[in-house]
């Protein structure tokens, strides 16, 4: 996942930064809000994190200036600034969510991959639909029914096993997202650890170890179907 911090404290920037890269995300950051608007469409985060008071221009101008640029990437706002009024001119100037200081990382990590994997879910929802088979080495998804073929015969997958395998074999040969991916097996589960979807592959990975199909992970990317060699 590709993060844009922009915060004007070099303590908290640097905090966050590392903290997140650690976490698996891509976070570049800015001081102001010029830089902002510059390394916006040059970075092309998945996800915005954006303090209101900033040097240059404030929080609130960059995100107007940034929505009405047609900048569509979900915002979520930290500011220290904590009343309802406040919270709700950034809604209404196009935040997607907004978390007070101080606040809990674990909670600030949550937010933002709950606002990738709707973004994601939005995007995927204009995608062109799949034919009515889709093959890859020895598999062959049937769409109308759901089920997926090796070598004609159906494979005995669970429910979020077959998920999973449909959307990878939407895109064979191609990466796809963990955050889509877990938009798809657990569809409105907000109780579910992120995590669950790598279990799920794990199991995945089993079933396809006879097929001559691999599920390979790509560290901070997701995963993608790769006939075996």
């Amino acid at each position: 996942m590709k993060l844009l911090l922009v915060e004007d404290d070099p303590t908290m920037q640097t905090t966050l930064q590392r903290s997140l890269s650690r976490r698996g995300m891509e976070v570049a950051a800015c001081g102001d809000g010029h830089q902002a608007l510059l390394k916006w469409p040059a970075f092309q985060p998945d996800v915005v994190m954006l303090d209101l008071t900033l040097p240059g221009l404030d929080g609130l101008q960059v995100l107007q200036q940034a929505r009405a640029s047609g900048w569509s990437q979900p915002v979520l706002i930290l500011t220290a600034r904590g009343t309802v009024g406040d919270r709700i001119i950034g809604l209404n100037t196009g935040a997607d969510d907004y978390l007070p200081k101080p606040f809990d990382l674990d909670e600030l990590e949550a937010r933002v991959r709950a606002l990738a994997r709707r973004s994601a879910a939005r995007a995927g929802a204009t995608e062109a639909p799949l034919p009515a088979t889709t093959g890859f080495g020895t598999l062959r998804l049937d769409r109308d029914s759901g089920a997926v073929y090796c070598r004609d015969e159906v494979l005995d997958l669970a429910p979020r096993e077959l998920a999973l395998l449909q959307a990878l074999l939407a895109r064979p040969g191609q990466a796809v997202a963990k955050e889509r991916l877990f938009e798809l097996v657990f569809p409105g589960a907000a109780e579910v650890q992120y995590e669950a979807i790598e279990v799920v592959a794990y199991r995945l990975r089993k079933k396809l170890a006879h097929t001559g199909v691999a599920l390979v992970t790509l560290r901070g990317l997701g995963y993608l179907l790769k006939v075996a060699a």
